[in-house]
């Protein structure tokens, strides 16, 4: 018995340390065909295709009788949702990994969470009473996670891990080194500012998922059918802005393995772990495990992918991460008060009733 209690507890726990070194391998499977320079949007296509065909069947069986029928309303924001949060979400991010690094990538995806409760203020979705000690923490929580981000793009630093090179270049080398150095801070410049749009487009893609999960409270289904958009979508687009199909041809095992492994892995069975961590000890303790996927990630990055690790990257990620932790917690005492408030409610609903079934009982002859 207190083996299955103790199970129940880390189980959790162990999915999501699973899911991040998922994630982290995602990360740096596409940053490896990328550079090998993959066609973004055909990735994208492949990846949504395989999410689609592996999440439908899950769907269809799991959710049949509770499913609701499908309106043209329902469709529209299942397409505009793929649109904002598959296709162009996705795009941004992979030609910011392509351009700067995983693990640099991995830091904007921990102010997501951050930039959506932004967001969220205007539409009444969020509430900030900066008069509690949580909607002070929430505050200084977005603050310091904004400091950080400003700190990624502005600050790039001295690199911390180098890798020697036996014998001094001649002059020629030097000055194409340098020639590539400008060249590189460039694409480190665009890279930012795609990285930028792509946290933008995936924190509007959960305010969007709010309304559809009223409208439409399928999780698998609804992700199938965001998918299969989002795959639809890619592929209208990569075909208008290039017809060569050689691109759709995958050259060698490691873009066969990443294609299959992202679309399974990374947008299957890490939604479905995600999901369950959601339902099991809810959206809270889910979100505190995403600066892991960061760690991991430079655990592979800088061993395998040979990727510089600088200064700026090592301030602002830790000040990202010490911000989003801070707004957790501001939100996590947000829904302790909530529960409790409702416990009140509840108690004193029954206390009332109780008192007019006396009052009842006395008045009777």
């Amino acid at each position: 018995m207190a083996g299955l209690k103790s199970f129940d507890i880390w189980s959790p726990v162990i999915v999501m340390l699973a899911v991040d070194f998922a994630f982290a391998i995602v990360n740096i499977l596409l940053k490896e065909v990328l550079d090998a320079e993959m066609n973004h949007l055909v990735l994208i296509t492949y990846r949504q295709s395989i999410s689609a065909i592996f999440l439908a069947p899950i769907g269809y069986f799991w959710e049949r009788n509770s499913r609701p029928k499908l309106t043209l309303k329902i469709l529209f924001y299942l397409f505009f949702s793929a649109l904002v949060g598959a296709s162009l979400t996705q795009y941004f991010f992979l030609l910011g990994i392509q351009y700067t690094s995983a693990t640099f990538a991995c830091a904007f995806i921990n102010i997501v969470p951050v930039v959506t409760f932004i967001m969220a203020l205007p539409f009444g979705l969020e509430i900030l009473n900066i008069k509690t000690n949580r909607g002070r923490a929430k505050l200084v929580g977005t603050l310091v996670c904004i400091c950080g981000a400003l700190i990624l793009v502005l600050y790039k630093g001295m690199p911390l891990v180098t890798y020697s090179h036996p014998e001094a270049p001649p002059p020629s080398m030097q000055q194409a080194i340098s020639i590539s150095s400008d060249k590189k801070a460039g694409r480190w410049t665009i890279g930012s500012m795609a990285l930028i749009v792509g946290t933008l487009l995936w924190s509007s893609w959960f305010l969007i998922q709010s309304n559809i999960g009223k409208l439409y409270p399928c999780q698998y289904s609804s992700t199938a059918i965001m998918t299969f958009f989002g795959a639809f979508q890619s592929a209208v687009i990569s075909f208008s802005m290039d017809r060569n199909l050689s691109l759709w041809i995958l050259k060698g095992k490691v873009e066969i393995l990443t294609v299959i492994y992202a679309g399974v892995v990374g947008s299957g069975l890490c939604y479905v772990a995600m999901s369950w961590c959601v339902k099991k000890r809810g959206p809270v303790f889910t979100a505190a495990f995403s600066p892991l996927v960061q760690i991991m990630a430079v655990m592979f990055d800088i061993p395998l992918l040979h990727e510089q690790l600088h200064l700026g990257s090592v301030i602002g990620s830790a000040s990202v991460i010490a911000g989003l932790y801070i707004l957790l917690w501001g939100k996590k005492q947000d829904a302790e008060n909530c529960s409790k408030e409702l416990t009140q409610e509840a108690e004193e609903v029954k206390d009332t009733e109780a008192q007019l079934q006396l009052t009842t009982i006395t008045r009777c002859p």
